[in-house]
């Protein structure tokens, strides 16, 4: 059976700042799901991580179904019309549009999406991060997929001992998408120099070299992009497959423990690390720290199991702890050198304002 997922996110209000949706929000987004999904959907997942809402979907109609995609669009802006009703902050923010267009890409929302061959038993986890942009899964995904130290089954493996094909997007290329596939393990080094400009170069896929199967799928796109100013970060979602010939769960959730520093925090202009967080949290310190959730699914002919809370575990109180001290010595530095995102991240803010007017006062000294 080929079976799609699709994961469509966005950030259309919430309570206090950029916190935590109500809800009466995620209900009526819910409402809007349920009732308008019948004969179209097989199953769904709403969930939130921060102030984000993303809506998990399983049906047999392809990527970029339009069908699908509206049914998303009008449930976030039916979530919109109530986040107007309280007071919300943000309302819709990430829906730039003013009408749907056949496809919600491009128009502010994030999405997911990979038709598979469903397995027997077809494991699946769910991320969604929040205040930072795409480039924060590039570690995690490299080290995951392309590195032995973290992954064991990468030589313990027949099938996955083949290696996996990173497909890697240049996110800063708007007139179409501009992409490379390098294979792992021969280009690592490759995948490495360009994964580490972590605002550029975006993991989009991985493809297992075995099999030919889709892997992990990542939502790319960046609001500013779109938007031609600051909106905020992109606050991205991500499919990933486990298990079989694909890495363990274990081996994809191990590289979250780093607690990398990825851009984002306040007003996304800062360097904050990541904090691995149960499901359904808000943000609160510096607009952050930067959260990734994850939900674990098995799936049979398209039905969903609840979500395991992968992220809930007593295990990650200690990493949680870690990231919180990392945080608050950045922050210690505040807008100075790398506690903030260099002036290529922040051409979209009011600073470069401020700098165009300065410019003007400059004089060279002893000029004639």
């Amino acid at each position: 059976m080929k079976l799609t997922l699709s994961v469509i996110k966005a950030d259309i209000g919430s309570i206090g700042g950029h916190i935590a949706p109500s809800r009466r929000l995620l209900e009526a987004v819910r409402t809007h799901i349920h009732e308008h999904g019948a004969g179209l959907l097989i199953d769904s997942y709403i969930g939130h991580t921060g102030d984000d809402i993303a809506i998990l979907m399983t049906h047999t109609r392809g990527v970029s179904d339009e069908q699908v995609h509206r049914l998303a669009w009008d449930a976030f802006i039916a979530g919109t019309r109530v986040a107007k009703e309280q007071g919300l902050y943000g309302a819709g923010q990430d829906l730039l549009k003013d009408a749907f267009s056949g496809n919600v890409k491009g128009m502010g929302p994030a999405v997911a999406e990979m038709e598979i061959e469903d397995r027997p038993s077809e494991p699946f986890l769910l991320f969604a991060a929040d205040k930072t942009d795409p480039g924060a899964y590039n570690l995690p995904l490299y080290l995951a997929f392309a590195d032995v130290m973290n992954t064991p089954g990468l030589i313990l493996s027949p099938d996955m001992s083949r290696g996996f094909r990173f497909v890697i997007m240049d996110v800063n290329h708007t007139e179409g998408d501009r992409i490379i596939e390098l294979d792992a393990p021969e280009q690592m080094y490759d995948i490495a120099a360009l994964l580490r400009d972590a605002e550029r170069y975006v993991v989009e896929s991985v493809w297992s070299r075995a099999s030919g199967q889709q892997a992990v799928a990542v939502a790319t796109s960046r609001l500013h992009n779109i938007a031609g100013k600051y909106t905020g970060k992109d606050d991205p979602v991500m499919l990933v497959r486990v298990q079989m010939h694909f890495p363990a769960t274990g081996e994809v959730l191990a590289p979250y423990a780093v607690g990398h520093f990825v851009a984002g925090g306040m007003r996304g202009s800062h360097n904050m690390p990541l904090m691995p967080v149960a499901l359904n949290t808000g943000t609160s310190y510096f607009d952050g720290p930067p959260l990734v959730s994850c939900a674990a699914f098995s799936e049979h002919n398209g039905v969903l199991s609840e979500p395991q809370d992968c992220f809930a575990h007593p295990f990650w109180n200690a990493v949680r702890d870690r990231v919180a001290v990392k945080a608050i010595e950045m922050r210690r530095q505040g807008f100075f050198g790398a506690a903030m995102l260099p002036m290529s991240e922040l051409e979209y803010t009011g600073v470069v304002q401020k700098l165009a007017q300065l410019d003007g006062h400059f004089k060279v000294r002893g000029a004639a």
